[in-house]
């Protein structure tokens, strides 16, 4: 009777480097991803993954197309390569091969690069352009190590079921799938994700080490919760959201027969030296800890981390925005002082005569809550020099908008002046359901280098808001609890121009996020007239949004790169 042959189990220590890197700032990047591979070395780590791009930064968009940006990804990663010296590591960098550019991953071990592999699934939706840039891969990679076989793809590339993971794993024999990745955050992204992480697990019968970017870039948030995954679909390990960490751990592989790849097949292998193992110490190690966020608690860390980073990397340390009383301004400085520090931030009380000292005194309350400075700078002197100004101009109309607008911009005038006088940069806390109908006033309360909530819906930033109250009251609850308005004029309410956020923001999640027609768009309790009217005002408002500063995206379709409309266009006039 013919004896079967045991199946020996392997151990790979794995190192998911969760990182928040800057584009473009090579050195920087150079000497965080060297300071990570002592790192997993010290800790014994077979093979260790960076982000993808992670040389370069991510998104780099057309920092690409400069020759001299090129040549300097690749001087950074030869300076890395020697950093490889007693493990293997997988890094994102941006290639140039003759006359193409690739996002690709080097594959470093023992201090040398043995090898490349370059993404085949290049995303060309939403904030994604990657045709733009690269060409794409035409060969999957997998290497040899430690008497395993082991694959490598990056991001988009596990996206797809059908994909190069799927090859690897299927055709290549793989026992461990390797994926770099920096996919952006929006709300239900990270649960998305995972999910997606293990089925593709149960169905390529296969480990995942799968490592994710973290951090803020312009008005992207890239979150992190990097994963090690069980063919059969059961974590590992798992990186927490937006925070930079090592995650460590030991996956045990029992390696699948291993397959001859076909000569008709492009799988590209390498072998990798063996040595490098000989008399290797493996110290003990932590059990990584991942604290699972609610919803709300996500995309309030996401906002957070996001104007951190726009503000630092910018070069910015301290922040001012006006605080008017209401719900919008309150959220974003709290935003402010928790990504800052109080110190840094600076409210500006601006009253006129139609602010009512309800408004002004919670935004006191507020300022007293929070620790942070204050300023009053009342403008009714300004409001009546613009008035004297336009006597002539204006004589025989009747006062309206124009003139509230004039107080919004007064406002706006007075934040920039203090930004270029004393080198803080302004919060603008106009939400998503006003810049989307164009609630808002150009040159005025959309004055400002970043808008915190920009993407954030009205009915979410009573949610947020009460999230933040949860254990103490932060934010008045008279802010809470008062009927919106801007107060530019007497007894003003924003159901003036408005239908009620509870119903406008469904409108506008179906037209705006979904893609609805107006007819397709049903919402309790609004008639198709309403809605038309709705439409109308999105569509009318989009000169407003291009002109508007940049901010965190929070939502699967925010305005920007994800939402790509003319300004000029014949909609507006049916």
């Amino acid at each position: 009777m013919p004896v079967s042959k045991k199946k020996t189990s392997k151990v790979l220590r794995i190192a998911l480097a969760q990182m928040n890197l800057i584009v473009g700032d090579f050195k920087y990047n150079t000497d965080k991803i060297q300071k990570q591979l002592k790192l997993a070395k010290k800790i014994g780590a077979d093979v260790v993954l960076f982000p993808e791009l992670a040389v370069a930064g991510y998104p780099p968009e057309d920092l690409l197309l400069k020759e001299s940006f090129l040549d300097q990804s690749q001087k950074a990663l030869d300076k890395i390569v020697p950093y490889s010296k007693g493990l293997t590591a997988i890094v994102g960098y941006a290639e140039k091969k003759g006359r193409g550019i690739y996002n690709s991953a080097a594959l470093l071990c023992n201090g040398k690069h043995v090898g490349t592999c370059r993404k085949m699934l290049l995303p060309n939706y939403g904030v994604f352009d990657e045709k733009r840039y690269f060409h794409e891969g035409d060969s999957p990679v997998r290497f040899a190590l430690k008497g395993a076989t082991l694959g490598i793809t990056i991001c988009e590339d596990i996206w797809e079921e059908s994909g190069p993971g799927k090859i690897l794993c299927g055709q290549g024999g793989v026992d461990l799938l390797l994926n770099i990745s920096s996919s952006p955050f929006h709300k239900g992204k990270g649960s998305a994700r995972r999910k997606m992480i293990q089925q593709r697990a149960r169905s390529y019968r296969s480990h995942i080490a799968y490592v994710n970017l973290v951090g803020g870039q312009d008005e992207l948030v890239f979150d992190g919760q990097s994963l090690m995954v069980k063919p059969d679909g059961k974590i590992v390990a798992q990186g927490n959201s937006f925070a930079e960490e090592l995650i460590v751990s030991d996956i045990v592989l029992t390696p699948k027969p291993k397959k001859k790849i076909s000569s008709k097949s492009n799988i590209r292998s390498y072998r990798l030296p063996a040595d490098i193992f000989k008399n290797k110490k493996y110290p003990s190690l932590k059990t990584p800890v991942y604290t699972e966020k609610s919803e709300v608690e996500e995309i309030f860390s996401a906002l957070v981390l996001g104007t951190r980073d726009y503000i630092c990397k910018n070069g910015f340390s301290k922040v001012v925005l006006g605080l008017s009383g209401g719900i919008d301004s309150a959220l974003t400085a709290v935003i402010a002082a928790k990504a800052l520090g109080p110190q840094n931030v600076v409210g500006v009380l601006m009253p006129s005569p139609y602010s009512s000292k309800g408004s002004v005194q919670d935004s006191l309350n507020l300022a007293k809550n929070l620790g942070i400075e204050t300023l009053t700078l009342p403008i009714e002197k300004a409001m009546k020099a613009y008035d004297q100004t336009l006597v002539n101009v204006f004589k025989g109309t009747d006062s309206g908008l124009a003139e509230e607008n004039l107080q919004a911009r007064i406002r706006g005038n007075l934040l920039m002046a203090l930004s270029n006088k004393l080198g803080w940069m302004v919060l603008a806390t106009g939400n998503k359901s006003e810049f989307s109908v164009g609630y808002c006033t150009l040159y005025g309360d959309m004055a400002g280098g970043f808008a915190v909530i920009k993407d954030v819906p009205k009915i979410w930033v009573y949610k947020i808001s009460r999230w933040v109250n949860d254990k103490e009251e932060i934010i008045p609850e008279s802010i809470i609890t008062k009927e919106p308005s801007a107060e530019l004029r007497p007894d003003q309410k924003d159901t003036d121009s408005l239908p009620p956020y509870d119903l406008l923001d469904p409108v506008l999640l179906q037209y705006i996020e979904e893609d609805k027609s107006v007819e397709e768009i049903k919402v309790p309790g609004l008639s198709v007239a309403d809605v038309k009217r709705v439409a109308k005002l999105v569509n009318a408002s989009e000169y407003k949004r291009r002109q508007g500063p940049p901010g965190v995206k929070i939502t699967p379709k925010a305005f920007g790169k994800d939402r790509r409309l003319p300004i000029t266009t014949g909609r507006k006039s049916k």
